[in-house]
C-alpha cells in the first residue's frame, strides 16, 4: 500500500502535465472554438472517465438488445488494438485483429444489426449513415472523450470498486479527464455492484457522486450465464458447480470476475494478461501443460466472451489439441427498478429527438 502511494506521488507531475492538455481540449469545446457536430439521427454515447474495465460493452449490448426490437440500430467503435485502419463494417466471419475484439463480440451476438469500426467517430457515423440510410439510432462505444460529435445522450459508467470520485488523473490514477467532467453526462451508471446492494450504500454512493439536477444515477451488476464451448455454443456446462478451472483473461479488471468464480469452482488458477492482449501461439500451447499440472479429475479452461474472439485466431491448434475451452457469457442486470427507469429515459429521449 505504501509503495503504491509512493509511486502515485512520483507520477503526480506527469498527471499535472496531462491535466493541462485535458484542460486545453476542454476549453476549445467550451468556448466553441471547436464546435461538435450534430447528426440528423440520435446518437447515444456510452463511455467512462477511467481507462477500461467499467463494463461498457455489456451495457452497449443491453441497449442493443432493447432497441433492436423497435429501431434499426447501429454500433460504432474505434476497434481498439486492431491491425487494420479506416472504416470497416464488422462481419461475424472477420477476425478480431481486423476489427477489434469488442466490436466482433457485439456483431457475433447481434448479427442482424450494423456494427462498424473507425478511428474517427465523425467519419464513422457519416460512412454508416451514407451507406445505410435506414439507420435510426447509433450507439457510440467508448466516446465520452471524443467530443467532435454532440450526442443525444451521454452515458458514463463508473465501477462500484473504483469510482471516479476516488480516482486520479493518468498516469498516477486511471482517469482520462478531471473528475468534474462527469457533469457533462446525462446518465451515470455505477457498474459491477454487489448483488446485495443495500439502499443505505446506494444513497451514500449517490451522495459522493453529487449528481447535477439534470443527471440520473443507476446501479447495475453483471449476471453470468452457463459457460459454453468455444467453438460449439450448444455445448454448455450444465452444473452450477464448476470443476478445476484455468481462467485465462486479457481484460482491464479481473476482481469482479474472480469474486464470482472462487466460490463456484473446486480450484481456480488465473492466468492474467494485459487488456486486449493477443494470445501468442506459445501461450496457447502452454495451456495444455498448465491444465495438466492442475489437480482434479475434471478440468476446463475458462475465458471471457471478449477474450474468446482472440482465441478464435488459434482455432486450428485448439481443435487439434482438443483443448476444453469454455466461454463465460455475461449480461447486465440493473438493481430494483433501475432497468425500467433507464430504458424509459432512453425511450423518451429518442421520442423527443429533434435533428
Amino acid at each position: 500500500m505504501l509503495q503504491h502511494l509512493f509511486v502515485r506521488f512520483l507520477l503526480l507531475p506527469l498527471s499535472f502535465l496531462y491535466g493541462i492538455g485535458v484542460s486545453i481540449h476542454r476549453f476549445l469545446y467550451l468556448t466553441e472554438i471547436i464546435k461538435p457536430l450534430k447528426f440528423s439521427l440520435p446518437i447515444l454515447s456510452i463511455g467512462n472517465l477511467s481507462v477500461g474495465g467499467s463494463g461498457k460493452t455489456p451495457h452497449v449490448e443491453y441497449l442493443v438488445n432493447y432497441l433492436k426490437n423497435y429501431l434499426n440500430v447501429g454500433v460504432l467503435s474505434r476497434g481498439y488494438n486492431r491491425k487494420s485502419t479506416g472504416f470497416i463494417w464488422v462481419e461475424p466471419y472477420l477476425k478480431s485483429d481486423e476489427v477489434g475484439d469488442e466490436p466482433l463480440q457485439i456483431k457475433s451476438k447481434f448479427p442482424d444489426i450494423s456494427v462498424a469500426v473507425c478511428e474517427s467517430r465523425v467519419s464513422g457515423v457519416s460512412e454508416m449513415v451514407g451507406i445505410n440510410a435506414d439507420l435510426q439510432v447509433i450507439l457510440l462505444d467508448d466516446a465520452f472523450q471524443h467530443r467532435a460529435i454532440k450526442p443525444e445522450l451521454d452515458i458514463i459508467l463508473t465501477t462500484f470498486q473504483q469510482p471516479f470520485f476516488s480516482d486520479y488523473l493518468l498516469p498516477s490514477g486511471r482517469l482520462r479527464e478531471w473528475r468534474n467532467a462527469y457533469k457533462r453526462a446525462d446518465i451515470l451508471i455505477v457498474s459491477k455492484c454487489p448483488q446485495n446492494l443495500s439502499e443505505e450504500t446506494r444513497q451514500d454512493f449517490v451522495k459522493k457522486i453529487n449528481p447535477q439536477k439534470n443527471q440520473q444515477v443507476y446501479f447495475s451488476s453483471f449476471k453470468y450465464g452457463k459457460p459454453y464451448h468455444l467453438f460449439n455454443p450448444d455445448i454448455k456446462w450444465s452444473s452450477d458447480r464448476l470443476p478445476s478451472v484455468l481462467l485465462v483473461t486479457a481484460i482491464a479488471s479481473v476482481q469482479y470476475l474472480e469474486e464470482y468464480l472462487k466460490p463456484r469452482t473446486t480450484t481456480l488458477v488465473h492466468q492474467v494478461h494485459e487488456d486486449h492482449h493477443y494470445f501468442t501461439h506459445y501461450e496457447i500451447a502452454q495451456l495444455r501443460k498448465k491444465l495438466d499440472e492442475m489437480d482434479g479429475a475434471q478440468k476446463i479452461i475458462l475465458t471471457t466472451e471478449k477474450d474468446a474472439t482472440r482465441m478464435w485466431l488459434h482455432k486450428d491448434y485448439i481443435e487439434k489439441e482438443n483443448l476444453p475451452i469454455f466461454v463465460l457469457p455475461v449480461e447486465v442486470a440493473f438493481h430494483g427498478k433501475d432497468g425500467e427507469h433507464f430504458l424509459e429515459q432512453i425511450k423518451q429521449s429518442l421520442l423527443t429527438f429533434q435533428s
